[in-house]
């Protein structure tokens, strides 16, 4: 028979990362964890997710919306960790008007997404590179369909390039949310196990060259093709980033005929 307090549900893993787990129960939770990688996962995407909304939101997204919005109890179920962080900005300009939360700080999105971009590129970096079991959603074997899926839910024909020369090999994709929408992950890896990504999605901006930035522990190189962003992320290593990148740059122009259409 099965233990039913043993038992892990979702309301209770949301409340572990939101730090509203009795104290009672945070040890069944955490051994569920450790026998439960997808939950594990699963746990770890949710905290990135609040974290990205607390660093663009700021305090706002740590205030509590008025008690008559109950905006958080309708957001928890639905999407988990970062309902609490989305209900606050909700309430804000719910209670305020757009033009008085402006007054407190929150500005209109950039028209540049070059620089969220490349935030969220190295952030995705971070997250999967260090997956064993679940680093992508769609295998590299499974090619065709992996960029004719991740082409359908971004909109637009897509390339995943191929880096054999560079002595990398496709690990596989898998779908991220990004700052203008749907945007299609890549994943790399050498014989050495050193991972490499390739994040792109649509944007704004305009047409730009190869350029450089550099975040925690890891470096990427961006551009925009034709109203798509690309971000390279890999080590810090800049000269052996460039040349990784380069290759897929010349082989991502737009005018060639994509993969897998």
């Amino acid at each position: 028979m099965i233990d039913r307090d043993q038992i892990v549900s979702e309301d209770e893993l949301n409340a572990y990362v939101d730090g509203e787990l009795p104290a009672d129960r945070r040890g069944a939770v955490e051994a569920w964890l450790a026998s439960h990688p997808d939950d594990a996962t699963k746990v770890a995407v949710w905290r990135k997710q609040a974290e990205l909304i607390r660093v663009r939101y700021g305090t706002i997204a740590d205030e509590r919306p008025p008690q008559r919005f109950n905006v958080r109890r309708l957001t928890r179920r639905r999407y988990g960790a970062i309902g609490a962080a989305v209900a606050a900005v909700v309430a804000a300009f719910l209670v305020g008007g757009v033009a008085g939360w402006v007054a407190r700080g929150i500005e209109a999105p950039s028209s540049s997404d070059l620089s969220r971009f490349t935030t969220d590129a190295l952030d995705a970096y971070r997250l999967y590179v260090v997956e064993v079991r679940h680093p992508v959603e769609v295998p590299g074997d499974q090619r065709p369909h992996l960029v004719e899926w991740l082409s359908k839910r971004v909109g637009t024909p897509l390339r995943a390039p191929e880096l054999d020369k560079m002595g990398l090999k496709l690990v596989g994709g898998r779908l991220l949310p990004g700052p203008t929408g749907a945007t299609a992950f890549f994943m790399y890896e050498n014989a050495s196990g050193e991972r490499f990504t390739l994040y792109c999605g649509h944007t704004t901006d305009q047409e730009t060259a190869l350029r450089y930035t550099v975040g925690e522990q890891n470096a990427a190189y961006y551009w925009v093709d034709r109203n798509l962003a690309y971000v390279l992320s890999g080590p810090a290593e800049r000269d052996r980033l460039h040349d990784i990148a380069q290759a897929a740059y010349d082989q991502i122009d737009r005018r060639a005929p994509p993969q897998g259409g």
